[in-house]
């Protein structure tokens, strides 16, 4: 566990409280400070640090199968985490009647009230994690509103999100809030060396992360190369879309907004916070990437349709050769 997040957990556990509504910004932590709340409100041994690790309860968890915690996720997040889905939406997937749901189904939240009303049957009580928390949608919200506000005696919620102002106001009010801690990279870059990624890339990509560990560990995991993103703001300024070539197209519209946003802090007098100062194009008209944000903006919002990954690349890519350029040559 990273040092900020196990200082965190002891912060919690050192707390009353049925609900936790734990939010931030994407990439601190909020799934694993999270699991690690409902491990040790779960573990049969529990310690002043948390969970004990070594327990049926903590083995269970480890291998997604407690029979007193419900996880409540999208479909497409709780397979990438490999927590099992219902055997009826599994069904209907495997059958290719649907796709896996991107937000969390109401017929998931109805279960989830069901077993909160539910005898435990540990003898330990229960928990409910819901990751990440906005994904409901305004009838699975309510639902989980009326248990919020008359909870069954034994059991405990931990919500965590990444965009806490889209949740109902009504359900954060029900619940005590906690705002994930920010780690300086003194703190951050080392955990990252100790999970595996090489301390000059560590240092790289937890700037390309803004800051955010989890997010920089995410980058090493999907291959990001740490000289290939220094070198990004100038291979699109001279419009080679081999740059991307391997990226999702949401991960595409993001790296953009990135030097996007360097470019115009450095434009505005700030310091750039993905990319090195001296990775950045020079003099480039600040409405020319004001109109770019706005238009990335847009393309983020339909990132995930099923256009032609290609074209969809030469597109953005032609795009931003044109705005990183409007001030002179790169």
């Amino acid at each position: 566990m990273a040092p900020w997040i196990a200082k965190q957990l002891r912060e919690l556990l050192a707390q009353r409280g049925h609900a936790w509504l734990l939010q931030g910004p994407s990439g601190l932590g909020q799934y694993e400070l999270g699991l690690a709340l409902v491990r040790a409100w779960l573990c049969d041994r529990l310690r002043e640090e948390g969970a004990c690790g070594e327990c049926e309860s903590c083995h269970s968890i480890e291998v997604h199968a407690h029979t007193d915690l419900a996880v409540l996720m999208p479909e497409t997040v709780m397979l990438q985490l490999g927590w099992p889905l219902s055997q009826k939406a599994q069904e209907a997937i495997d059958k290719k009647e649907r796709k896996p749901s991107k937000d969390i189904r109401v017929e998931a939240m109805r279960d989830t009230v069901e077993f909160a009303q539910r005898t435990s049957g540990r003898g330990r009580g229960k928990a409910v994690l819901v990751y990440p928390a906005e994904r409901m949608n305004h009838v699975t919200a309510s639902a989980l509103l009326k248990t919020l506000e008359e909870p069954p005696g034994d059991v405990r919620f931990v919500l965590a999100s990444e965009s806490a102002h889209q949740l109902l106001p009504t359900i954060r009010s029900r619940c005590l809030g906690h705002t994930l801690h920010w780690p300086d990279a003194q703190e951050a870059r080392p955990w990252l060396v100790r999970q595996g990624v090489g301390e000059a890339a560590a240092s790289a990509l937890l700037r390309a992360a803004g800051g955010r560990p989890n997010e920089a560990l995410r980058m090493h995991a999907a291959g990001v190369d740490a000289l290939a993103w220094s070198q990004l703001p100038r291979a699109l300024a001279r419009g080679e879309p081999g740059a991307l070539a391997d990226w999702a197209p949401a991960g595409i519209v993001e790296a953009m907004q990135k030097v996007c946003h360097d470019v115009l802090a450095v434009g505005s007098g700030a310091a750039p916070r993905f990319f090195e100062r001296a990775d950045l194009p020079r003099e480039v008209p600040l409405h020319a990437m004001t109109d770019w944000s706005k238009e990335l903006a847009q393309a983020a919002r339909t990132a995930e349709h099923p256009f032609n990954a290609g074209l969809m690349l030469e597109a953005l890519v032609s795009r931003a050769r044109c705005a990183l350029n409007s001030g002179g040559p790169p």
